[in-house]
């Protein structure tokens, strides 16, 4: 299991993953599932992956490997952000139809989630939901950001704070807090985190940060949050039926 986040502001996105893998207490291991794509100036594609790590893999390779065709669309000639999704989706469909039925066989599931961000020149940044089936759905002003993997420890806190016009480091912070509230409830999710944070119109992944579990600012983020927490709670008022 895995937990990613994406958010669509008006001043960019901010989207974040964690690393653990696990097929089983004895079997733990740090794999990376956010994958960057970028044309500095012109395109910044950004997949957060969840799911089956074989099969993201193999999608994630599948595209890969297309950038190398110019006689086939891939995600440095698309022409916008939905035609990248659609070209993602199109290759969940393609392992699909390799490996579900021997998946099937050997009594797994096929199953994979995927995140499209980023920004081609010439439109606004644009987030993307790529479901199982490889269709998807687009982010909007209303609903600006998704999760996929293990959501709903951290959903509570995105679901308050989280609005198109929230600043970018206030979404920051959001976003860490959710990692630390499923990191503590599921031993599934695990640090490090990769987070990448994307102004519009910058073209350029600059901010990108591997945070360790012992990184300061997240420690300090984490006890100031339990400790608050804690403090607003002992602030609110007694029932008053049953005392």
């Amino acid at each position: 299991m895995t937990y990613c986040v994406g958010l669509l502001l008006n001043e960019g996105l901010v989207l974040a993953s964690d690393t653990r893998t696990n097929a089983g207490v004895d079997q733990v291991a740090v794999f990376p599932k956010m994958h960057r794509f970028e044309v500095k100036g012109e395109r910044v594609i950004v997949l957060l992956t969840a799911g089956n790590l074989a099969i993201t893999q193999s999608v994630v390779t599948r595209l890969q490997e297309l950038l190398d065709d110019d006689h086939q669309r891939h995600l440095y000639n698309a022409n916008s952000m939905f035609e990248v999704a659609e070209l993602v989706g199109d290759q969940v469909r393609e392992v699909f139809k390799r490996d579900a039925e021997h998946l099937k066989h050997h009594h797994a599931e096929f199953h994979a989630s995927i995140l499209v961000a980023g920004q081609i020149k010439g439109e606004r940044p644009r987030l993307f939901n790529i479901y199982n089936a490889g269709n998807f759905i687009e982010a909007s002003q209303e609903t600006p950001y998704f999760q996929i993997g293990e959501t709903k420890y951290g959903k509570p806190i995105i679901d308050r704070v989280i609005q198109a016009d929230t600043s970018m480091m206030d979404a920051v912070k959001c976003t860490l807090i959710s990692f630390d509230s499923t990191i503590k409830s599921n031993i599934s999710v695990a640090a490090p985190i990769d987070l990448l944070v994307y102004r519009t119109d910058s073209l350029h992944t600059e901010c990108y940060q591997r945070v360790a579990e012992n990184d300061a600012y997240f420690q300090a983020l984490r006890k100031g949050w339990s400790e608050g927490l804690k403090q607003v709670f002992h602030q609110l008022p007694d029932a008053d039926w049953c005392a």
